[in-house]
């Protein structure tokens, strides 16, 4: 099979398309046939070689991590997936490769494909659904009533955590450009800054919960835009203790991730507020809600462009400048 393949960890390096043999597909295991993929930030800074501390692959491995397809062999053991479904997915850590033209995924991390998508649309759902449903529901518990404020709410995170957090009930403040103030409040947002002209610090106040996805300068004054016994939510660093604790990983590292996140959970504390840092899990149950909310028409997919397989590094690179609104897609079939 044909794959994109990172060679070695470098910031902006190459992504090298190169032959592959077919995954080997194992007891629980469903073989996909990847119709369509999607890019992330999560690609990228693994590329760059940014978590590898605590999430390392091995050069060369193949990137990717949003898949939409259909499944070719299902393995001995699985039950709830058959040949000929069309599926979406985010394979689980350690077993990425969606810049492919097949994958072998552990059932427990699949779905059916929400009936009411086309598969480029499918394909761009599963890690920020997952990022967005594990931030909030999991952990920040967001109630009908609270204020949420979600930052970069034009990206691929922001445009599914908007209408997430509104279904939920929360009134919902976002971040974003001018040009993309529409498009956040066709999604839910209720208060739109502009970053450009506007300082969100000094607009809001008194909220429950903050989604996160920004740098240290943000993270620093979001939390001040929180009420006393707020959570912050953190999907862009520093990872925190509780993380080191439930990767278990070894003494060594479990101390580097403290002194990261030291500074940040000292200002927390002093404000009286929560700092909790998500790297998203794959979990397929959690797919099949997330589904049932989109064909209900609750939640809805934003696509800004779409790639062909042959310019997967050219996609990768358009989602690297910023821009993107919602998600880019890659058309593998």
């Amino acid at each position: 099979m044909k794959a994109y393949v990172v060679e070695k960890y470098k910031k902006n390096g190459p992504l090298t398309l190169v032959d592959r043999p077919a995954p080997q597909v194992q007891a629980n295991d469903v073989l996909v046939r990847i119709e369509a993929t999607a890019v992330n930030v999560l690609d990228s800074k693994i590329r760059n070689g940014e978590f590898k501390i605590f999430l390392p692959y091995r050069p060369p491995f193949i990137l990717g991590h949003d898949v939409a397809g259909t499944v070719i062999e299902a393995g001995s053991g699985v039950s709830r997936f058959k040949v000929g479904d069309e599926i979406y997915a985010r394979p689980r850590d350690h077993r990425i490769g969606t810049f492919a033209e097949f994958i072998a995924i552990d059932e427990s991390d699949v779905a059916l494909k929400p009936r009411t998508l086309t598969i480029e649309e499918a394909s761009c759902i599963p890690l920020v659904a997952l990022t967005a449903w594990q931030a909030l529901v999991d952990v920040a518990n967001v109630k009908p009533g609270q204020k949420v404020f979600v930052q970069a709410g034009s990206g691929g995170v922001g445009t599914v955590a908007i209408q997430l957090a509104k279904y939920l009930g929360a009134t919902v403040a976002t971040t974003t450009s001018a040009k993309n103030a529409a498009l956040v409040k066709s999604l839910g947002a209720d208060i739109v800054i502009d970053y450009q002209t506007d300082d969100f610090e000094k607009v809001l106040s008194g909220y429950d919960v903050v989604l996160h996805s920004q740098d240290p300068k943000t993270l620093a004054k979001s939390l001040n835009v929180l009420k006393p016994g707020g959570h912050l939510v953190s999907i862009s660093g520093p990872p925190d203790p509780g993380f080191a604790d439930a990767m278990k990983l070894n003494g060594f590292l479990k101390l580097v991730i403290r002194l990261l996140s030291r500074s940040a959970r000292k200002r927390a504390k002093r404000l009286g507020v929560h700092y909790s840092f998500l790297l998203m899990h794959a979990d397929g149950r959690q797919l099949e809600q997330i589904a049932g909310l989109i064909d209900k028409g609750i939640v809805r997919p934003v696509v800004d462009k779409v790639f062909p397989f042959s310019q997967t590094p050219d996609a990768l690179a358009y989602v690297e400048t910023g821009r993107a609104k919602g998600k880019v897609v890659i058309k593998v079939g």
